[in-house]
């Protein structure tokens, strides 16, 4: 069975306006839960398995997004950075646990090249996480020059002016948010989410998302969304079975008032 506990307080969310098509389940300040639903059976006796969906409000998809070098998440006084199409805010939303002790949590498995590119001067993608321990590739795909550099406190760096066809790259072995820019086109920035475990995943285009392999247990279940702070709640993966949890992501009602 999935257990939830609202955490909407700490959270600093509004309760929001069910979508249409949730009527019917239960609202646990921003997280949906199939209520009375027996876990289904999942591959594998010794792990189990999450899945969901995860749903945008209107009021997310809407905003203009704003940046902070130093901030780690949420609008800021930093000036509007180019902003990526807002039927890809599922693109940019992170679900991951955070509470997996290290003996349970497996090596992160070989996952291929990982790289931010700068393309007609935009990092593509504009949010990227990654387990603690990747290095990450910053290849220059426009005929010019590009700097891309970070003032985070998780991790500064800067990789100086480099020409079309270069790349330069970065290993990342603390946990956090790097905000990440270009000195030379102020309106460029991405975002790397450096994770402790490999248990993350992003959402599909219909906001469907999958977690495999979890050891049984009780977890702490992460949101993450740049624009939002974290919504974190509490889930129990049972060995066998799939646990299934539904995200509701909408934005504080203060900031909705603030534009």
């Amino acid at each position: 069975m999935c257990e939830a506990r609202s955490n909407a307080d700490r959270a600093g969310l509004a309760s929001p306006r069910l979508p249409r098509g949730l009527t019917g389940w239960l609202a646990l300040g921003g997280v949906f839960l199939f209520p009375g639903a027996a876990p289904a059976q999942a591959p594998g006796g010794e792990t189990g398995r999450i899945e969901g969906v995860a749903v945008i409000g209107p009021s997310l998809a809407a905003r203009k997004t704003r940046f902070r070098l130093y901030s780690h998440y949420g609008p800021g006084s930093q000036p509007a950075a180019k902003r990526p199409a807002a039927g890809n805010e599922l693109g940019h939303l992170v679900i991951y646990l955070d509470s997996v002790p290290p003996t349970a949590a497996p090596a992160p498995a070989g996952s291929g090249r990982l790289a931010i590119e700068q393309i007609n001067e935009t990092f593509v993608p504009h949010v990227l996480p990654v387990a603690r321990g990747s290095t990450v590739a910053f290849p220059n795909g426009d005929p010019f020059f590009h700097n891309v550099f970070s003032l985070s406190a998780t991790h500064g760096f800067d990789l100086g002016r480099y020409p079309k066809g270069a790349s330069k790259s970065v290993r990342f072995d603390r946990g956090g948010v790097v905000q990440t820019f270009c000195h030379i086109h102020s309106d460029m920035s991405a975002v790397i989410l450096v994770l402790a475990n490999p248990f993350f995943t992003v959402p599909d285009s219909s906001g469907r998302f999958s977690l495999d392999g979890i050891p049984a247990g009780e977890y702490r279940i992460v949101a993450w969304h740049e624009r939002i702070k974290p919504i974190v709640r509490t889930v129990r993966v049972i060995a066998g079975h799939t646990t299934r949890v539904e995200y509701a992501i909408p934005l504080p009602q203060e900031d909705a008032r603030s534009d």
